[in-house]
């Protein structure tokens, strides 16, 4: 039992360690409950070190030559959900896939996934209206129309991880609704949307 205590507070201490080495301001530092879950949730404590030391090194290299090149939380969300099968539920990589281990490649996909959904959660609204604004700006189309389109289809609702709380997925939708409901009037104004 102590073993456990000494690893779960190890895991604590590495994980919410400000890491100021960081390549890029949001490139995800490693997630206290997803560590602390997996160690709790863990008969071998060390394995769990082990399974999230396997991964950092993926997650490391994903975000700073992929995701950072991404300007905003919605639109590394929706790249982050179009790596997963949606028949599989499995994330895919080829570019990682030929210098890690697919599972590798997938859990720490998973991983940046589950951190991005959580920073998007943790963003004030008003914030994540801009991002929105932004990564509808970025898409083909004229801005209203994507407004319209996102609306109608509901196709935002693939990006939340599929293992993500119901009632989470719940706050994350109502608010795309209401951001959505707010961009609306703003974009179909604006000269450029057509």
């Amino acid at each position: 039992m102590d073993q456990a205590n000494n690893a779960l507070q190890t895991a604590v201490r590495l994980v919410t360690r400000d890491d100021t080495s960081r390549p890029h301001p949001w490139v995800p530092r490693a997630n206290a409950a997803f560590v602390v879950k997996k160690v709790l949730n863990s008969e071998h404590t060390a394995g769990a070190m082990d399974e999230f030391q396997r991964i950092q090194p993926v997650v490391r290299d994903f975000a700073a030559s992929t995701l950072a090149a991404i300007p905003n939380l919605f639109g590394k969300l929706a790249y982050l959900a179009s790596l997963r099968d949606l028949a599989s539920g499995r994330y895919q990589h080829s570019g990682l896939a030929v210098l890690y281990p697919p599972d590798t490649v997938e859990e720490a996909l998973k991983f940046c996934h589950q951190e991005i959904f959580q920073k998007v959660l943790e963003t004030p609204l008003s914030v994540q209206g801009q991002h929105l604004s932004e990564c509808l700006e970025g898409m083909s189309g004229t801005n209203a129309k994507n407004v319209v389109y996102w609306r109608q289809m509901e196709s935002y609702r693939i990006f939340p991880p599929e293992d993500a709380p119901q009632y989470l997925r719940e706050l994350f939708f109502s608010n795309l609704r209401v951001l959505l409901e707010i961009l609306g009037p703003t974009h179909s104004k604006d000269p450029r949307s057509g």
